[in-house]
């Protein structure tokens, strides 16, 4: 008995067929949203922010005036803007680094980055994350809480005329309880460095770290 192969051959040509790819959005003025659960390409935009919600799968995202949000469970590429804050929510998988100039970056529970964090006149701030990569600023604090790792090491530059802060405050950087730094602190600027007594670090190059106890630094 000969078999008909009008089952087989849909199969054999669906295979054969690539993956659907996510679709990209790109503008120009405009924010963009990616929707709880939803799968997008990469994500751009100049005068907008982005915020993916939770469980969503995306690319990379940029954009030059506005903030980037992530909500929780989320997996993403690299986060890049310009004039805006970037914020993760627990749980977030970044496949590549984090980079603002005037703005934060905070890095939520569970968090797990790819690369490096970059910025220039913002704070950053990381609990229970573990960072594959270098944080470089050159006027924001830096805070690596509770629990983080960071496989890299902690730069800070030293201002330029063009990056100069009115902000006369030294910045403070604080290594949290439990916390590991594996490469070195580099500083070509002077800040307030505090190190948790159960926190580890790399070699420490120019500032004196401050132990501490309890849950957050003193305040002077």
């Amino acid at each position: 008995m000969r078999i008909r192969p009008v089952l087989i051959l849909p199969v054999a040509l669906a295979l054969a067929l690539p993956a659907f790819a996510a679709q990209d959005i790109d503008k120009v003025n405009g924010s963009i949203t990616v929707e709880a659960g939803e799968t997008a390409g990469n994500l751009e935009t100049v005068n907008g922010s982005i915020r993916i919600g939770a469980n969503a799968k995306t690319g990379r995202a940029e954009t030059v005036n506005g903030s980037i949000t992530v909500a929780e469970n989320v997996q993403a590429g690299g986060l890049e803007t310009v004039n805006g804050s970037i914020r993760v929510a627990g749980n977030g998988t970044l496949t590549s680094g984090l980079e603002t100039v005037n703005g934060g970056v905070f890095v939520d529970r569970g968090g797990k980055v790819q690369g490096s964090i970059e910025t220039v006149n913002g704070a950053v701030g990381l609990v229970d994350t573990d960072l594959s990569g270098d944080i470089t600023t050159m006027n924001g604090d830096v805070t690596v809480g509770v629990g983080s790792h960071v496989k890299g090491g902690i730069r800070y530059r030293k201002p330029t005329r063009q990056w100069f802060s009115f902000d006369r405050r030294d910045p403070r950087v604080i290594i949290g309880p439990n916390a590991v730094v594996d490469g070195p602190l580099t500083f070509e600027r002077k800040v307030e460095l505090y190190v948790h007594n159960t926190a580890r670090t790399g070699a420490i190059t120019g500032a004196t770290a401050v132990k501490f106890d309890g849950a957050t630094p003193p305040i002077n």
